[in-house]
């Protein structure tokens, strides 16, 4: 009854599981949504209007456009008057010092200067001197006035009848007799004696100001409810933009009301969580492999909620442009480690969930779309960096090509093209170029491995592959005899080349911690000769436990450590155990003693290393290397690892095994062909 209701409950529990992924999802995006945001529309002067019929719903002012207001502003702030306070301390103050500074008169002059200087010094204050710098801002022509406050009375006087601290110096030397004896006065510095007398009354002179600007109004009529303002495909002309521009402003003024928030958020939360279970139902449908991976649902969901989530911080907080953002990146990573069709589903999901926040959806829909399809189509795998930048600079192109061919269809005027588009795609695609070193940054989160990781993984000049080959040279060469052998079948049968070579070179790394032991790194002497079976078996299976303790010690990835495991999988050292049942027939023998650590192989790829591995090494024990023996051998091999169940786990097909048999067949018949007997030279 068990066994019955078993599959029951793993349907369920994959049902919660999905439901709970779904529901996170949703929950984040929708969260970081803008919720404030009204109804905004794209339009331009001159271009056709793209929506349906636009009614007022309520009554709102025509505003006007801010040039307008700041001509009217210009205009009425040229009858502004600012205030100013006569200050009479000031001339006591400075003609004073003046008196006492020079109380014995000014050296080389008579005393009847210093009289004199302070007369005119008075008449200076009397008509009242200003600061240089404000005098000359507030000046336009000699008909500009200040009022000028007196007690409880202001009265308007000309600018021009006053003295800037500058001209009041100068007028000072005007007169004949103080002319004559400027050489002298001027080594007294009598600016010391000018200060301004005409204080700025910034309160009363703001106060007036801004009453003269508030009596400008900001409308200029008014869009009465119910009426049609403009309809689809009418040409959007100076006025219209400005209703539509009025309305939006309005829109932003008016505060939304409880139930409209209620039906904003409960609109997001269906719209949010259609396109995500839609996307669910995709991977149940079509990959639902991958819900067996955590790391790939783990991936794909990461950024399906990631760039809708940084598209609505921007929005909300009107930070930059949503156009900068690389959403092409989320495809590229999911075509580099998954598959395209998934890669492209994934985007187009994301694209249409970011629309619940942007405003123009359907260029940003039409661009997105674009760049995410020619970033699939332009890298297939993450190899090289000129990879990432040849699709970086496709992207670019094809995004600003799309954009240029929308403004065409919607106007035929490419001036009134928005350049900074332009500018705004060319940062897309310099962002775009942070794909490579990112791809490092996702390998470790999730656990994927990328090309460029096998690449590096493969230099046999560095770390364990390079102790390998100066510790146990022959094991080493036959790695690389089985990595190419391994890498030929799975580029026959579809699998993963770069994957199974990188698995192959590492598969026996563990044969370093005892080289003399194994065939091809002795050298005449066999040290199992002196041995018990049991013994030999144990230190021959040792390599694969020794191995995996070395990828582990070098943090090598997950998956070396699998091909290691499974190369042998639950097989027997065959030769050693059969040994051991022929000398003890009477015995019942304890296979276990002879049995690897395994698992069986659980992919393709590590199936391939398997056969490669078995195969090339039988082959060394060919006492004949001809077509027939080959031939036999690779048969034998092959169908004994079928026959002993060890592919019972993978998805390894009967036609991927007859495939393998050609191509070992065929590269072993190439290895060990036969050579031509040179003749020597008769003496």
């Amino acid at each position: 009854m068990d066994r019955l209701n078993q599959p029951k409950r793993i349907f369920w529990r994959n049902m919660l599981s999905r439901t709970l992924l779904v529901l996170v999802t949703v929950t984040l995006i929708v969260w970081a949504l803008p919720h404030n945001e009204r109804q905004r529309y794209k339009y331009d002067v001159g271009k056709p209007w793209m929506y349906g019929s636009f009614i007022a719903k309520f009554d709102f002012p025509v505003y006007k456009t801010d040039a307008t207001i700041k001509a009217q502003e210009d205009s009425l702030l040229e009858t502004y008057q600012p205030y100013y306070n006569y200050d009479k301390q000031v001339e006591t103050k400075m003609v004073s010092r003046f008196l006492a500074d020079y109380r014995n008169g000014i050296p080389g002059l008579s005393s009847l200067y210093v009289k004199l200087i302070a007369d005119r010094l008075h008449k200076l204050y009397q008509q009242g001197i200003m600061g240089t710098p404000e005098y000359n801002e507030i000046y336009r022509d000699s008909t500009t006035e200040v009022r000028v406050v007196l007690g409880n009375k202001a009265q308007s006087i000309r600018l021009s009848e006053f003295y800037s601290t500058l001209s009041a110096y100068e007028q000072l030397f005007a007169d004949d007799i103080i002319a004559q004896q400027r050489p002298l006065l001027q080594r007294c510095n009598l600016n010391n004696y000018i200060e301004p007398n005409l204080i700025y009354d910034k309160s009363r002179s703001e106060t007036e100001r801004n009453d003269l600007l508030s009596s400008i109004p900001p409308a200029s009529g008014m869009v009465m409810s119910g009426q049609k303002v403009i309809d689809r495909g009418d040409i959007v002309d100076e006025y219209t933009y400005r209703v539509l521009d009025s309305f939006e402003r309005e829109m932003e003024r008016r505060s939304a009301t409880d139930s409209e928030m209620m039906v904003m958020l409960i609109g997001q939360i269906v719209f949010v969580a259609l396109l995500v279970t839609l996307f669910t139902i995709y991977l149940g449908l079509f990959r639902h492999d991958y819900f067996a991976k955590p790391r790939s649902i783990a991936m794909l969901y990461t950024l399906i909620t990631l760039f809708p989530v940084l598209v609505s911080l921007m929005v909300s907080h009107n930070f930059l442009s949503v156009y900068i953002l690389p959403l092409a990146m989320a495809p590229m990573f999911v075509r580099v480690f998954m598959d395209s069709r998934t890669a492209f589903v994934c985007h187009v999901t994301m694209v249409l969930i970011c629309t619940a926040a942007v405003r123009y959806q359907y260029e940003f829909i039409i661009i997105q779309l674009v760049a995410g399809l020619v970033a699939i189509y332009s890298l297939r795998e993450l190899t090289r960096r000129a990879q990432v930048f040849r699709t970086a600079l496709f992207v670019t192109l094809a995004s600003a090509l799309v954009y240029v061919a929308m403004q065409m269809m919607q106007s035929n005027d490419l001036s009134l093209v928005d350049t900074d588009m332009y500018y705004h795609l060319v940062v897309n695609g310099i962002f775009l170029l942070l794909c490579y070193p990112l791809m490092y940054v996702v390998e470790k989160m999730f656990g994927f491995v990328s090309s460029v990781t096998l690449f590096e993984l493969s230099n046999t000049n560095r770390g364990l592959l390079r102790d390998l080959s100066e510790v146990a040279p022959g094991t080493f060469q036959h790695s690389i005899t089985v990595g190419n052998l391994a890498a030929e079948i799975a580029n026959k049968i579809g699998a993963n080349s770069l994957l199974v070579r990188t698995g192959a070179l590492y598969h026996d790394i563990g044969k370093m911690e005892d080289p003399v032991f194994f065939t091809e790194n002795q050298a005449g002497v066999n040290p199992h000769d002196n041995m018990s079976y049991i013994e030999s078996a144990r230190i021959v299976m040792r390599h694969v436990t020794e191995g995996v303790r070395m990828a582990e010690k070098a943090n090598l990835p997950a998956f070396i450590r699998d091909f290691i495991l499974t190369h042998h999988g639950r097989g027997v050292t065959k030769y050693f155990y059969i040994k051991y049942k022929n000398e003890h027939p009477d015995i019942n023998v304890d296979v276990t003693q002879f049995q690897y650590p395994g698992p069986n192989p659980f992919t393709r790829e590590q199936a391939i290393l398997m056969i490669a591995d078995g195969v090339e090494a039988a082959s060394r024990s060919l006492s004949e290397y001809t077509e027939e023996s080959i031939s036999e051998l690779v048969n034998r091999i092959i169908d004994g690892d079928v026959a002993e169940g060890f592919f019972k786990e993978c998805p390894i097909t009967f036609r991927d095994l007859a495939l393998a048999k050609l191509v070992l067949i065929e590269r072993l018949k190439s290895i060990y062909h036969t050579r031509i007997s040179y003749p020597e030279a008769k003496k």
